[in-house]
């Protein structure tokens, strides 16, 4: 959350340096970034005992018996070959216990750092880490409606995610910059990521010479000798469900496993079109693929961080169009979890998912299913956390801020209950007695700054104030928060020297090939 402090009386005193300090303190932008969710709540647990081990029998058959493919990567192909896996093609059949042996040496948490040191997060464990919508090519704000993104656009997201107080990480392609030549929009993407925001961010996945990029700059940012033995970044790779690694994915897990990145290894999946329609065939193939990329990294750089991703929809049979916020989204998700946890590997789900085309009541139903979902089962590194509209073909600015604004909720409901004597309030309880109130009281005086999460976005205001200013609907609301968190975005300070080299890494890489937008 970013608040401006009101200039007071005490400016008019003097003239002279101290008071000027003073004003400039007052009036100076606060950026406020609450630390990353360590869950005081159990996770809920929706399979038993058999139905876990009968899942993972499932998962093992399929890679013995049918194998994934390895697509036009020979090295992959070697790797799996000198595992001890049956290689014939392309296809690769991994004996029943491979897969999760290799598995066992990728770490149970992990540290990615910041640029601010006070904005690192650990991924894994108890903890949840909250990062923005990923992939867009679109974006859609009141005034301007739907449209193909820019690089402004994707500053201007930056910037709010920047501001956005519940919101832990900077996240990657926010949206998909389409003004800037495809094989150099990486480098601007990164470039405002480690400028206009000092919170973790994600590196280039879209080839394998894009990740080395990425990798680079962080050495530029961070220190060459820094890179490796710590983490920078968790990007996103994703599998070609079903059962298929392609190669320029492949080569960008590759590019990050051997620099000590953390990438998380996602199966990308429809119901009913890239996976089974039963959730438990969904689960089966789920935790297949995920196994299997994994292990994959770890052939490449054993210890190397990886993260079980599970991004599952479901399917409108009629449409064709992919669903958000359902029942079996839903139960895919905690399964999934409970399968991640056995392995004893963090787990990526979840976001503010939703398939509707504004920010409206079906964007926040379908939303709040999915993120209450998230909390429930688990979730250490949450994408697409606000911000995503229209199935992930749309960035919107108004739902971006509302969702922001709801992550504090998930904050609240993670800390559990407070069964401290101050939680229990007995005191109170005795000081007002029967038939008072306590709006007065001292435990009330004491507490009430702290006692409610508090929006920074709806509005609660009675009938007729809300309506002499003019009746705003929450986009209104949205759109007005957007606009005061852009006019007072304070680039966060950075070593000018690093800037510099920065900005000379980027142009010297664009001007050393030509662009190329298909």
């Amino acid at each position: 959350m970013s608040e401006t402090a009101e200039a007071g009386v005490g400016g008019r005193r003097g003239r002279g340096g101290g008071g000027a300090a003073r004003r400039a303190e007052r009036t100076a932008v606060r950026v406020e970034a609450a630390p990353f969710i360590r869950r005081r709540i159990p996770n809920y647990e929706i399979l038993d005992e058999e139905g876990l081990a009968l899942i993972e029998a499932n998962a093992e058959a399929v890679l013995e018996e049918i194998g994934v493919r390895f697509a036009d990567n020979e090295p992959a192909l070697a790797f799996w070959k000198d595992a001890g896996a049956d290689v014939k093609g392309d296809r690769v059949h991994l004996p029943k216990g491979l897969a999760r042996s290799l598995c066992a040496t990728a770490p149970r948490e992990y540290v990615q750092a910041a640029r601010n040191p006070e904005r690192g997060v650990a991924v894994g464990g108890r903890g949840l880490v909250l990062a923005p919508v990923y992939g867009p090519p679109f974006v859609r704000d009141v005034e301007g409606g739907r449209r193909y993104a820019t690089i402004e656009d994707f500053r201007n997201f930056v910037k709010l995610g920047y501001a956005s107080k519940w919101l832990h990480h900077s996240g990657g392609t926010v949206c998909e910059p389409t003004d800037v030549a495809v094989n150099k929009r990486h480098l601007d993407m990164l470039l405002a990521h480690m400028t206009l925001s000092d919170k973790p961010f994600m590196g280039s996945v879209t080839a394998p010479e894009r990740a080395e990029d990425s990798v680079e700059m962080c050495r530029i940012l961070f220190g060459a000798d820094r890179v490796g033995p710590e983490c920078f970044m968790t990007s996103l790779i994703n599998i070609n469900s079903p059962l298929v690694f392609d190669a320029t994915m492949m080569g960008a897990l590759e590019v990050y496993a051997r620099a000590g990145q953390a990438t998380i290894v996602s199966p990308f999946i429809v119901g009913g079109a890239m996976a089974p329609v039963s959730v438990a065939g969904t689960l089966t193939q789920v935790l297949a693929e995920a196994m299997t990329g994994i292990a994959y990294a770890q052939l490449v750089n054993p210890g190397c961080p990886v993260i079980f991703g599970a991004f599952v929809t479901s399917i409108d049979m009629n449409s064709g169009a992919p669903t958000f916020g359902t029942p079996e989204a839903s139960k895919i998700l905690w399964g999934a979890g409970q399968l991640a946890r056995r392995l004893n590997l963090p787990f990526r789900s979840g976001g503010g998912l939703c398939g509707s085309k504004l920010p409206d009541a079906q964007a926040a139903y379908e939303s709040a299913n999915t993120l209450q979902a998230a909390l429930l089962g688990g979730v250490n590194f949450m994408l697409h956390a606000c911000g995503w509209l229209e199935g992930g073909l749309v960035s919107s600015y108004e739902k971006f801020v509302l969702d922001a604004d709801q992550l504090g909720v998930l904050h609240a409901l993670a800390e559990g209950i407070d069964l401290s004597e101050n939680g229990q309030a007995m005191d109170a309880i005795r000081e007002v007695g029967p038939g008072g109130h306590y709006l007065g009281c001292a435990h009330t005086q004491a507490n009430f700054k702290e006692a409610f999460w508090r929006t920074q976005v709806l509005d609660y205001r009675p009938f007729e104030t809300w309506a002499e200013a003019g009746a705003p609907d929450s986009a209104s609301l949205a759109s007005a928060r957007v606009k005061k968190l852009l006019a007072e975005h304070q680039a966060p300070a950075i070593d000018p020297g690093v800037e510099e080299a920065l900005n000379d890494y980027v142009a010297r890489r664009k001007a050393s090939e030509p662009d190329a937008f298909g």
